[in-house]
């Protein structure tokens, strides 16, 4: 497995697109409460990856320039978010992200930050910043207790994905401090929920980065151990992952 974390998804890409999670609308409400976000702003969505986050900010009619370093998760972010004029895809990292100094309104990043280096993407996103400009970092955190069958999805990754981390990756207080400062940032949480067929759980698990892929000698046994989690648990035919959806937001010092 790849481990430069900007080439981790470029074999998964099209399970990325059908089979990750959106975000909730509830966010836009929290970021025009608390952040005075408007449609007006300009935000760059940093690890944007095949869009996700950008739909939910071109939808409430924001231009955004989703920065991307992986070619795969780029070209196919353009390509899905073509019919919005406001989006444009950058070649380009949290680290350096090419776009002009004071060019934009916010700093987002969907289920990506735990990638970057918080302290050079933190001086980054000083320079793009405009003043009084914020950062939401976010992601979708798994439940992994909450129900019996994501209980077994968790014991299922824990036998056959050995790079699976007992917690999935999220903000992480040193990471939230190097990049902030003590104090500097608020948290907010949202439920969301993605209701899936036996197809798509297969291409849900086969989206994240730490799961065994073909001719690895765990992939096969896992698939088989995933259908028969789903046999013992669908209803209609679905079953329900349940996340809580996380926001840490706040504006940088000098920025």
């Amino acid at each position: 497995m790849d481990r430069d974390p900007t080439q981790r998804f470029s074999t998964r890409v099209d399970n990325y697109v059908k089979y990750r999670p959106g975000y909730p609308p509830a966010l836009l409400a929290l970021l025009e409460r608390e952040c005075g976000l408007t449609p007006l702003a300009v935000i760059a969505d940093i690890g944007a990856g095949t869009g996700l986050l950008a739909a939910l900010f071109l939808a409430y009619g924001s231009r955004v320039l989703g920065v991307e370093p992986n070619r795969a998760m780029r070209e196919a972010g353009a390509r899905l978010l073509a019919p919005h004029p406001g989006y444009t895809a950058v070649d380009g990292r949290a680290e350096a992200t090419t776009l002009p100094a004071r060019s934009v309104d916010f700093v987002t990043a969907g289920q990506a930050f735990h990638w970057f280096d918080p302290a050079a993407a933190r001086a980054e996103f000083q320079r793009i910043l405009r003043p009084g400009g914020w950062v939401a970092l976010i992601w979708n955190q798994r439940r992994t207790e909450s129900s019996a069958f994501l209980a077994g999805y968790e014991a299922l990754l824990q036998t056959y994905a050995p790079e699976y981390p007992v917690h999935e990756p999220g903000a992480g207080a040193a990471g939230m401090r190097a990049l902030f400062g003590a104090g500097g940032w608020q948290v907010a949480h949202f439920p969301n929920a993605q209701h899936l067929d036996r197809d798509g759980l297969q291409g849900r698990v086969l989206s994240s980065s730490y799961v065994p892929e073909p001719g690895h000698p765990n992939h096969a046994p896992m698939l088989a151990a995933l259908a028969d989690l789903f046999a013992a648990h669908e209803v209609d035919g679905q079953v329900t992952f349940e996340y809580d959806t996380e926001v840490y937001y706040g504006r940088l010092p000098g920025a």
